[in-house]
């Protein structure tokens, strides 16, 4: 595979970065990245989140939702101590419980059984086609932007149109002073400055990343051509007291390309992927205690496969939304959505004539309705929801109708029981998600997916919270081609048609973990996962999913030996997955493929220059014992005199090991 080899000879690159900013890392006012603060017990802690300006329409009314019930967060100031993460929030999901990579390094999951393709990914609200840069870069959005990531293993309510988990990045608020980040590594270099005006009434951000690995590329004479590019916008201004108007711009760019043998600069296009998101927000607080923000998003896709195929989304998007807070124990969350995507598929019809018809140019619209309650009964609080999508796509039309309802009963200040249940919905999937690549409903209608759950968590004096959950998913006419014929080395046998293919399937299994804010002199995740995920069809008795993994188990502790000096380490163990084979409707399985363990380890070295000046020496790396990841297996008929036989041979990949060193410096 081209892009396999692509992908490893861009991951042993070492990364070098160079961060400034005028908000010091240490020591500098509370809240900036890397700043120190004393906590009551007079440890010194990394503090969480940059001072900023509260946003006036957040003061009376909660204008952001609260965690949904069984989710699971991490800011940015986390994930910049987390080893393995390179200070990507978005990377940092690989460790949390429930989760389980394709492979070690690749930003793409299977959560709770769920396949990647059945994974949404927005920020704030907006869906994102396409969440990492090709080659295991980095997140198409700039670290800084973000304030958090949460994770909803399964059925969000408010998002909806997913039937696996949901991953949305919040942005971070304006800044109260003006600020500026930049970054500059081996493979690229990006900058991001803010700047506040009239007492953060209003603010100006702008951002952006360009990669510089085509040059690189033809230093080393490689025949692979590759270069990325992303960045961001944002102008806040309140207009009115109570009346907040917001424009947020961004897009990323990727391009994957071979050069030829006698011309090296003539270049042909393999893959060449862009998209734009321009997005208008109006927030009313119309009473203290109602806030209601309408929302207008933009959006142009398009992916070229070599020099004459072509896809491209033409997307619009119109929602509105209303937060009311009854009283202090209820509260009310109502919107609606309309969706607007023209697609444009300009595919070869004779070679591959499934692919195109699996991808046919028509119009798709969705229209959405929902309704999320509080309820508050003392210690008790339940929060039922119910969410109605209409698809229509080309000639076809389905109803996404999904109850969903969630308990939380708090025992003790310390001790919390969470129940869950929920139905959700949505439009046939490939593989993974794409800028252009949606299939539409003529390719076997909705897939479903029903989701329960019932956890506990414990949380501690000294900071530390654990956590058990016990969860159930059953999945109906899901699509799964990655799943189902992955790891045999025969490919795809049956041809596109199989993706097409579809399955019923469950998964179920408990998730253990404990945690203490990463920001702590000691901090730590550890999240464990045992479970089992199936597959059936029409034609097969039950099988395990192609990306079972018994036992998925993280380990991240970080540390703040002072002086200075902050480390961590991190540690990633799964069990290997089953080889399945799929042919002529006939699913076989046999045996497993060997358990992957790796480890990362980050360490930083702080010099205080004056009262606010900082650099930073950090040092980090990504498998650091350079194992070796057994992904499949490659078969082939052999003969042994005249009697034929099957042989098949691992498929190795890595080691991919990614180092970093780097410097960051400000005041």
């Amino acid at each position: 595979m081209r892009l396999g080899a692509l992908a490893a000879m861009f991951a042993i690159f070492a990364i070098a970065r160079v961060t400034w900013a005028d908000e010091p890392s240490s020591p500098g006012p509370p809240g900036a990245p890397g700043a120190l603060a004393d906590d009551d017990a007079g440890a010194d802690t990394y503090a969480e989140a940059p001072e900023k300006k509260l946003d006036p329409l957040d003061v009376s009314v909660r204008g952001d939702r609260d965690t949904e019930p069984g989710g699971i967060s991490l800011t940015r100031a986390e994930t910049r101590l987390l080893p393995g993460a390179f200070g990507d929030p978005f990377r940092a999901i690989e460790a949390l419980p429930g989760v389980a990579p394709i492979a070690s390094g690749v930003p793409y999951f299977y959560v709770r059984g769920a396949p990647p393709g059945d994974v949404g990914y927005f920020l704030d609200g907006i869906r994102v086609p396409l969440l990492f840069h090709l080659g295991l870069g980095p997140s198409v959005v700039h670290p800084a932007l973000i304030e958090k990531v949460e994770l909803v293993p399964g059925g969000d309510p408010t998002l909806g149109r997913y039937a696996g988990g949901v991953v949305e990045g919040t942005l971070s608020r304006p800044w109260s002073r003006p600020h500026a980040e930049g970054q500059v590594r081996a493979v690229d270099a990006g900058a991001l400055v803010e700047v506040p005006w009239a007492d953060g009434a209003g603010a100006a951000l702008a951002a952006g990343r360009y990669s510089y690995t085509a040059l690189l590329f033809s230093l080393l004479n490689s025949a692979a051509a590759l270069d990325y590019w992303d960045y961001a916008g944002r102008v806040t201004q309140e207009v009115a007291p109570g009346h907040r108007l917001t424009v947020f711009a961004f897009g990323a760019h990727d391009s994957l390309g071979e050069k030829d043998d006698v011309d090296p600069e003539k270049v042909t296009t393999l893959f060449d992927t862009t998209f734009h998101r321009l997005a208008f927000r109006y927030e009313h607080q119309v009473t203290p205690h109602t806030l209601a923000k309408y929302d207008l998003v933009l959006g142009l896709d398009s992916t070229a496969l070599g020099e004459d195929q072509s896809v491209e989304d033409r997307m619009l998007d119109v929602k509105a939304s209303v937060h009311h807070e009854v009283s202090d124990d209820v509260s009310l969350d109502v919107g609606v959505d309309l969706t607007a995507d023209d697609y444009d598929m300009n595919l070869d019809q004779s070679d591959q004539e499934a692919f195109s018809e699996f991808f046919a140019s028509r119009t798709d619209f969705v229209s959405s309705v929902y309704a999320v309650m509080r309820l508050g009964f003392g210690r008790i609080e339940l929060r039922p929801s119910l969410r109605a999508d209409l698809y229509v796509s080309g000639h076809e039309n389905a109803l996404g109708l999904d109850p969903g309802f969630a308990a939380r009963l708090a025992v003790t200040p310390e001790l919390t029981f969470e129940a869950r249940a929920i139905l959700a919905s949505q439009m046939p999937s490939f593989i993974v998600a794409g800028p252009g690549f949606r299939p539409g409903l003529d390719q076997g209608g909705l897939q479903r997916a029903f989701h329960t759950s019932f956890g506990a968590t414990i949380d501690m004096q000294d900071g530390w919270s654990f956590g058990a959950t016990l969860f159930s998913v059953a999945f109906f006419e899901m699509n799964d081609a990655l799943g189902t014929n992955a790891l045999s080395g025969e490919g795809f046998p049956d041809g596109f048609d199989q993706f097409a293919d579809r399955y019923d399937g469950q998964s179920y299994g408990i998730e253990l973990s404990a945690k203490r804010r990463l920001t702590k002199r000691l901090g730590g995740i550890v999240a464990v996962t045992v479970a089992r995920s199936e597959r059936a069809n029409y034609a097969t008795d039950i099988f395990a999913s192609g990306f079972d993994r018994t036992f998925v188990g993280s380990a991240a502790l970080t540390y703040d030996f002072g002086h200075g000096w902050h480390g961590g380490i991190k540690q990633l163990l799964y069990s290997g997955a089953p080889l399945v084979t799929s042919h002529d409707d006939v699913i076989e399985q046999g045996g497993r493929l060997p358990p992957f363990y790796r480890l990362d380890w980050r360490i930083e070295k702080r010099f205080d220059i004056g009262e606010t000046g900082y650099i930073t020496l950090i040092a980090e790396l990504l498998n650091g014992f350079f194992a070796s990841e057994v992904i499949g297996q490659d078969c082939q008929t052999k003969l042994h005199g005249s009697t034929p036989y099957l042989r098949c041979d691992p498929n190795v990949i890595g080691p991919v090991s990614i180092p970093s060193l780097g410097v960051e410096g400000g005041f």
